[in-house]
Formats: C-alpha cells, structure tokens, sequence
C-alpha cells in the first residue's frame, strides 16, 4: 500500500497524524541541530575553574566563550565584578534558564508521543462504529469480505499512531538525556568555579564571633 493510498483509506486521522509526524520530526532536527552547536568548555579552563575568581583576568578568560557552561560562567564573573554577594543565586538562576532555554520543545513532543497512540484508537474505534452502522442498515445480511475490508481499514489509524508515536517517544527520551548531561555541566562548572568562594565563606562563618556587651544586657 503506497501513502496516498494509505492516507486515504485513514481517512482525516491519518492525516492528523501526518502532521504529528511532521512537527515531531521538525522539533528533533531542530533540537538536535542546536545540541550539536552549542560548544563546551575548553578543558584547561575546566581545570582552573576553581581559582578563577580570583584571577584578574577573569573575564577576559571566559568573555569569547560561547555555550551553555560558558553563559553560566559569564553571569557568575559579572555578578562578582559588580559586588553581587549571593553568587551561588545567581549561579542557580543562570543554569536554570539555560535548561530552559534547553529544554524547549521537548514538552511539545511528549505531548505528540503521547497522544499519538491514542488518537490513533480514536480513529479506529469511529471506523468500526461506522462498519457497524453500516451491518445494522443492511439488516445483518453484509458480505464478510466487505465487512473485513472495513476493519482492516479502521484498524489501519492505531498502526500509524503506534509508527508515529514509538519514534517520537524514543527520541523524547534521547534529547532529554542530552539536556540533562548539559545540566549537569553547567552546574558543575558553576559549583566549580565557586568552589573556593563557598570554602572561603564557610571558615568566615566557622570563626567566633566577639560578644559585644549590649546584646548581652539587652532586654534586661
């Protein structure tokens, strides 16, 4: 069976799912493409990150860099320059608008993978109402063969919604992956590049404190 032939025997399911199709494939291709563009880090940063904060030539290090790790390095260094305390904020903030930034898309073809299947048992079950509407109009006295020709044509809708919807799903599933090692970089590299800063912060906290006499006395 050709596709015309194919999608005219579907009928208008067939051709919805057609369009799934069509904007899945789109959607991975598109993600796919921008995944493979977006460079990482060079690896002799990497092993610097953690003392990069307190070199003077900071951005200068990271300002041409392009990539998800390198935004996120970007907003940190820029944040510290201009006296931003909370770095580790600004960190969590960054890494997540680049997952979302990521991410994109990938909502729309969960939905297309999921819904595929079932409108495909949508097609199906209206084609066989109608081949028993048509039995019931005969009066029961319908050619067997006409009568499995009708199945097999309704039936046709919920193997194009399976075809549709396991490709889709799999590839779901390896772009999700893909975001996620991404992530992962990013926060490495965030967590990294504070490594120091959070060590720094932690012996500040871990020092006594002098007791001033008024906090003593107060409310006395």
């Amino acid at each position: 069976m050709s596709t015309i032939e194919l999608l005219q025997k579907g009928g208008p399911v067939v051709w919805v799912l057609a369009g799934y199709s069509s904007i899945g494939l789109a959607i991975v291709l598109e993600r796919y493409l921008l995944l493979l563009r977006q460079r990482r880090l060079p690896q002799a940063l990497v092993q610097q990150l953690n003392r990069l904060l307190e070199r003077t030539d900071a951005w200068d290090q990271v300002a041409t860099l392009q990539g998800p790790e390198a935004r996120v390095l970007q907003a940190i260094i820029e944040a510290d320059r201009q006296g931003v305390s909370d770095l580790h904020n600004v960190a969590m903030r960054v890494c997540a608008q680049q997952r979302q930034h990521l991410d994109c898309g990938l909502p729309t073809l969960a939905i297309l993978g999921s819904t595929a299947p079932l409108l495909g048992l949508l097609g199906t079950i209206t084609g066989m109402i109608k081949a028993f509407m048509v039995i019931e109009a005969a009066g029961g006295k319908v050619d067997a063969q006409a009568l499995a020709g009708g199945i097999w044509e309704a039936m046709i809708t919920t193997g194009v919604g399976l075809a549709v919807a396991i490709p889709l799903v799999i590839l779901l599933h390896f772009l999700e992956g893909s975001v996620a090692r991404r992530a992962q970089s990013m926060q490495r590299c965030a967590a990294l590049l504070l490594e120091r800063r959070s060590s720094d912060t932690l012996q500040r906290d871990a020092q006594p404190h002098p007791l001033h006499w008024e906090s003593v006395t107060d409310g006395l």
